[in-house]
């Protein structure tokens, strides 16, 4: 009897109209967890090199993780992977709600979708069964109407659906995964994927709970949780959302301003989650199981911009990127941009950070009035934010260039592309390296792109230190410095982000600082829920198993070191507040990179070796791997 994974990975054949099930061994469970571990797992065997992301032979894998499922805070979450029509690199993305459990109530730890259907289906999924439906009828409706229409149609309002939407549809290469209107695997593009399939939504439902080895250890998890979570560092986080950090991270100098010209924004305040609580706030919503209850569900009815609660609330990294990226301080405008994403189908942070890019380069008359369709694309302007980002779901006019994301639009306009904040053509999140100097070589060496998800931030180091130290992290080092400890630190943090990514689990709930749940905790979680004897050296075994299958991938598609830059912009001094005056240099980008390839065991060209690749049992992938 398997205790946590269900032991079924769907298959669905979109050319051929063919579904299966693929039953794996316990040993394929333990050794890939689920998650984004199993999703470049499938991508690597079923996707070939060479494949264009928008093409049939782009494999997408939607894999929940072996503790999705039971009753604690925080396992409802899905990986989604595939070639990435954003980057052209491996593709990642993870999403909360309750579309991950519901999969595994209906039977199956994962999805992995072949091919393309001649015309646009959904596949319903239901205890144990799938099947393809019609789905012409839903083409080009916005996430809440389908959502709507999907459960109508199948008589059951309990139903979770996974969906892209009309921007992916219309080919925007940020096109997010959308659940319940408002949770989104947002970054790198998987909802254009699956929108480039013709398929346009998987449905779900399962009645069955999952098996627990340990259920009174389960029970005792949750009940620490519950009990622990008023006095924990993410009890604002439920009252503010994520949006509560952007005072302190104005007041130390990082939050990023006027595309990332200053670390400072004077109306910081006003686009704070307490000021949305006051405001705006209608609810608290939360994911399946969980005590946190951190996602914001938010109201305007008065006024230019208007928000429908349907479509939740904008997080940090959405208040950041449509709010102060943009010199924007109207928060209803903010709401509405981000309504606007979810309803189309978008990543904020991309969309965002795209619009910020054009604000910059129109500022600089890099832009002009007519390329702009006539809009005053200028810092502080909320009415053309909110008509920019329409015009990008809808990918017309303005929109159509900016769908491509700011890297390929600076290329293709041939101007700005010195004030592109991006890596590997991925946006930067609202996290600034200037003053959490890890993270420029996290964002860097990330596989994907850009992300702030991936690793410890530099300041948790000093004041978490005993959870730190489970890591066997004990010299705090200061956070604007990059030298061999925060290397060593930013190594083994991502690792076991890496993990928690493959498990599936969130990252406000365990992690190694300042959440509900710790490291040993993790652990705790995953024996009780599968009877495993695992320990952490293993977990942090997975997380690292997960890094070099995604590097593999990349060095597959004959990308390496050369693509672990960080934007010029980074280099040059930030103006105003604390951090007036600070950068990142390339010497000590440079210098940790090659550092941090030798302590991960790849080559100098950032490609994990064959000797790496069979110690953590992948030596399927050696034969994949270009020749050095």
């Amino acid at each position: 009897m398997s205790f946590g994974y269900r032991g079924k990975i769907l298959h669905v054949d979109l050319t051929a109209g063919r579904v299966e099930i693929e039953e794996p061994e316990e040993a394929f469970y333990r050794q890939y967890m689920g998650g984004s571990a199993m999703g470049a797992y499938y991508l690597l065997k079923h996707t070939p090199p060479g494949a264009d992301p928008l093409g049939p032979e782009n494999t997408l894998s939607l894999m929940v993780g072996v503790v999705t499922g039971a009753p604690f805070s925080g396992q409802s979450r899905v990986t989604a992977t595939a070639k990435s029509p954003l980057t052209g690199l491996v593709g990642d993305s993870q999403s909360g709600g309750f579309w991950p459990a519901e999969l595994k109530a209906a039977g199956f730890d994962g999805v992995v979708i072949h091919g393309r259907a001649e015309q646009p289906l959904y596949l319903w999924v239901h205890d144990g069964e799938a099947e393809l439906r019609p789905a012409s009828h839903l083409w080009g409706r916005f996430t809440a109407d389908v959502e709507d229409a999907i459960r109508e149609e199948l008589g059951e309002s309990r139903v979770q659906v996974l969906q892209c939407g009309p921007a992916a549809e219309a080919g925007v290469r940020f096109g997010a995964l959308i659940s319940n209107a408002n949770r989104a695997n947002g970054r790198t593009g998987m909802g254009t994927v699956m929108a480039s399939k013709n398929l346009k939504a998987v449905a779900v439902r399962g009645t069955s709970r999952i098996s627990l080895a340990d259920p009174d250890g389960v029970r005792a998890l949750a009940k620490w949780g519950a009990d622990h979570f008023e006095e924990s560092d993410i009890y604002g986080m439920g009252l503010f959302g994520t949006a509560e950090i952007v005072p302190s991270q104005d007041k130390g100098g990082g939050l990023p301003t006027r595309n990332w010209s200053s670390g400072t924004f004077a109306q910081a305040e006003e686009i704070s989650g307490r000021e949305m609580a006051e405001r705006m706030l209608k609810g608290r919503d939360t994911c399946f199981g969980c005590i946190v209850r951190c996602k914001r569900v938010v109201e305007v009815t008065e006024g230019p911009f208007p928000v429908d609660p349907r479509y939740g609330g904008p997080e940090y990294e959405t208040v950041a990127t449509m709010g102060s990226y943009c010199g924007v301080s109207d928060l209803a405008a903010i709401a509405r941009a981000n309504q606007l994403c979810n309803m189309y189908g978008m990543d904020t942070i991309s969309c965002g950070a795209t619009v910020a890019w054009a604000m910059d380069c129109f500022e600089r008359g890099l832009l002009t009035l007519e390329e702009s369709d006539g809009i005053e694309l200028r810092f502080g302007n909320a009415e053309a934010l909110v008509q920019v980002v329409e015009r990008i779901g809808k990918r017309e006019g303005l929109g159509r260039l900016l769908g491509e994301g700011s890297a390929r639009a600076a290329e293709m306009l041939g101007v700005g592309q010195e004030l592109v904040m991006a890596v590997k053509n991925q946006e930067l999140p609202a996290h600034m390296p200037q003053v959490k100097r890890s993270l420029a070589l996290i964002y860097a060496v990330n596989p994907f792109g850009a992300d702030h998800q991936s690793h410890e931030h530099d300041p948790s180091y000093k004041w978490y230190p005993e959870r730190m130290a489970e890591l066997d992290l004990k010299d705090p080092q200061p956070s604007q410095v990059l030298n061999a400890e925060k290397v060593r630190y930013a190594v083994y943090t991502q690792r076991f982000y890496s993990c928690l990514d493959t498990l599936c689990v969130c990252q406000f709930v365990f992690g190694p600082a300042w959440h509900l749940y710790g490291p040993s905790q993790l652990v705790e979680a995953v024996r009780a829920v599968t009877g495993w004897n695992v320990s952490l050296w293993e977990l942090m075994k997975v997380g690292e198993r997960r890094l070099n299958l995604l590097r593999a991938f990349n060095a597959r598609e004959g990308v390496g070191a050369e693509a672990d830059t960080v934007p010029p912009k980074l280099l040059q001094p930030l103006r105003g507040g604390r951090s007036d005056g600070v950068a990142v240099t390339a010497e000590e980008v440079e210098a940790a990179k090659t550092l941090y390839y030798q302590m991960a065991g790849w080559d100098e060209n950032g490609r994990p070796t064959a000797a790496k690749l069979k110690e953590l049992g992948l030596g399927w992938v050696v034969d994949l791997q270009p020749a050095t």
